[in-house]
């Protein structure tokens, strides 16, 4: 009688991956390994990967929706003041156009009499030109700020002078060390600052405005007869209304025209009529 052993079904240890290997093809259990990892693992990765992609969109939106928004380009209202202040001040050219408005005959004109100022009277004068002010009050301040910043000793600022001119507020301001000064003469820096910055700053003249400022402090410190300021133009409007006076005499006026209208529609006729009546 032939014996049926069980000793495999009653012992699973002894049933293992090891022994199905032994006897299944070798192909066979390749494949079978390399499938059921793929179908262990697809599942997890995908999770994973959608996973990743939800916080990293989410970790975008939060940074959208709460960064600060900082502005790509500075507005040249607000720096244009402080670039001019660090800048430092011209050696060469005499001018620092920051507002855009004088044009390339008047820097050379000005650049040749200053040239010849500083070369004659050991002066040196630096036009400025700057569109708005933001951080001082007026242009004074400002023409202030700028000799202690460009000149911070008594001595380098001795014979320095300094002309702002500020275009959106029509307005201008002439500083400089005690040797300018002098030379220029208290009532020529208050005239030229009262009449030919503001009044041709006005008019949007800013070339002739910093050029004929420029011919009359040179002018001022050369002994010479002051040149003046520009004329200030008379802006007063005629009114149009009339006069009490030229009301009534219009009024009269206009009463005799009705008056004599009045009767030649009534008289005229009345005289038809009786006319008509004493033919017949």
């Amino acid at each position: 009688m032939e014996t049926i052993s069980l000793t495999p079904l009653l012992n699973p240890k002894l049933t293992t991956s090891k022994s199905l290997s032994h006897h299944l093809p070798k192909s066979i259990s390749c494949s079978l390994n390399k499938r059921t990892t793929a179908t262990l693992s697809k599942p997890n990765r995908s999770w994973i990967t959608h996973l990743q992609h939800g916080l990293a969109a989410a970790a975008i939106s939060l940074a959208v929706n709460f960064s600060p928004v900082v502005p790509t380009v500075q507005s040249p209202a607000l720096a244009s003041e402080f670039d001019v202040l660090n800048e430092g001040a011209p050696t060469e050219t005499y001018v620092v156009d920051d507002a855009g408005v004088l044009s390339r005959v008047t820097k050379s004109d000005l650049k040749r009499l200053l040239s010849d100022l500083e070369s004659r009277k050991n002066l040196h004068i630096n036009f400025i030109t700057i569109r708005k002010l933001t951080s001082k009050a007026d242009a004074f301040e400002y023409a202030d700020q700028l000799l202690e910043k460009w000149y911070p000793t008594v001595e380098e600022g001795n014979n320095k002078g300094i002309v702002v001119l500020v275009t959106s507020q029509k307005e201008g301001a002439i500083t400089g060390g005690p040797a300018f000064v002098q030379a220029v003469g208290d009532s020529i820096l208050d005239a030229a600052v009262s009449e030919n910055l503001p009044v041709l700053a006005t008019d949007e003249k800013y070339n002739e405005a910093m050029y004929s400022t420029a011919k009359r402090l040179v002018a001022a410190i050369d002994g010479l007869p002051d040149p003046g300021g520009p004329q200030v133009k008379d802006n007063k409007r005629e009114s149009n209304f009339k006069t009490k006076e030229e009301t009534d005499e219009k009024r009269g006026q206009f009463s005799l025209v009705v008056g004599g209208l009045l009767v030649i529609a009534f008289v005229v006729p009345m005289a038809q009529y009786y006319a008509y009546i004493s033919k017949k």
